[in-house]
């Protein structure tokens, strides 16, 4: 009767990973699929096919092969092989049959107190015939379970650690209680170096034959910001909607400001009288469709690579965030864009003394 319900247990996950984008599991790099994001498409299978965190990796993998694979905790920004690396030691514990030893619960499930001391006790309290050793539960985006949640799951923790290891995976690991961190091995994922994004780019767009100018492949690098999961969503968007995928097919398709408008915005705040600087730049973010929190987060991009004074800078810096946190916080856009270019006059005036 136990085994009966492990293996629905089992089967009604397999269904959720089919149906959930992060979740899914593709067995096969050389999916032929055409609607298949690439992101899942292209997720590595083994160990040896991440392309970063090889210190990580290698830890784990001298961790299963010594058969002493403790709880995990691996956390770091979105995008940075979290959860296909934590799924490939899943492949290289189990091979085949991985998936009846595995749960997995990701951010769209319900993970209160009552998932706790149900569904994971369930799975984690019974063995599977016919196979030895432990059984792996991922707990996917675990920073957003309950404090209750998070407090149930030390005693599961400690009491199926026999038959069970957790592995739990988060963003913000100050999100996790204290005492759930102190009964996990921590690894940090940071983010990718642009280099091994655009090795791992060079291979997709060569399989899906994608015509890419440098500058599109050099914006598409600083838009993802070391996030491969990003990288692959904007390319693929890109390859959909455009023949060839240039800079502004990029800009195009992210939403976000082109360097061009940009540059344009800080020039006309800085040598611009207030009205006419006003004026202009309501025009642009009109016709461009810019909204105010996209056109701060470039223009502090681009004041680190103007030249001024420090004066300056710190106090254009400074009512920057001023700016950005009352968006933040629902205030109005229209007087935090005055409140802006304001700032930027008085820090124009600085320069000049």
């Amino acid at each position: 009767m136990e085994e009966d319900l492990v293996m629905t247990d089992a089967s009604a996950f397999d269904a959720f990973n089919s149906k959930s984008s992060k979740g899914k599991v593709v067995e096969h790099n050389n999916a032929t699929d055409d609607t298949l994001p690439w992101v899942e498409k292209y997720r590595p299978v083994t160990l040896d096919d991440l392309v970063s965190h090889k210190d990580i990796t290698s830890t784990i993998e001298r961790f299963i092969d010594e058969n002493r694979l403790p709880h995990m905790l691996l956390y770091g920004p979105p995008g940075t092989g979290k959860t296909s690396t934590i799924l490939a030691c899943a492949r290289k514990l189990y091979g085949p049959m991985w998936k009846s030893m595995t749960m997995e619960l990701n951010a769209s499930d319900d993970r209160g107190i009552d998932v706790v001391r149900e569904q994971i006790k369930n799975f984690a309290s019974t063995k599977k015939i016919f196979s030895s050793g432990f059984k792996l539960i991922i707990l996917d985006e675990a920073d957003m379970m309950t404090q209750t949640a998070q407090n149930a799951l030390r005693r599961v923790v400690e009491k199926y650690t026999k038959n069970v290891r957790f592995c739990i995976i988060c963003n913000y690991v100050s999100k996790i209680i204290p005492a759930l961190q102190s009964r996990c091995t921590r690894f940090r994922f940071g983010p990718l170096e642009l280099s091994q994004v655009d090795s791992r780019l060079d291979h997709i767009i060569q399989n899906e034959s994608v015509k890419i100018t440098d500058e599109g492949r050099k914006a598409l690098l600083q838009l993802s910001k070391g996030d491969m999961r990003r990288a692959l969503n904007i390319l693929q968007a890109c390859h959909a909607g455009y023949e060839i995928v240039d800079e502004d097919a990029v800009y195009n398709c992210t939403g976000n400001p082109h360097p061009a408008d940009i540059e344009t915005i800080v020039n006309s705040m800085l040598t611009e009288d207030f009205t006419t600087a006003y004026s202009n730049i309501s025009y642009l973010k009109t016709i461009k469709g810019m909204a105010l929190q996209d056109i701060l987060t470039e223009v502090y991009n681009y004041l680190e690579l103007i030249d001024m004074p420090s004066n300056a800078r710190v106090y254009v810096l400074d009512k920057m965030a001023d700016v950005e946190y009352k968006l933040s916080t629902g205030a109005n856009e229209k007087l935090q864009l005055t409140s802006l270019i304001g700032s930027f006059r008085i820090g124009a005036e600085l320069m000049q003394k």
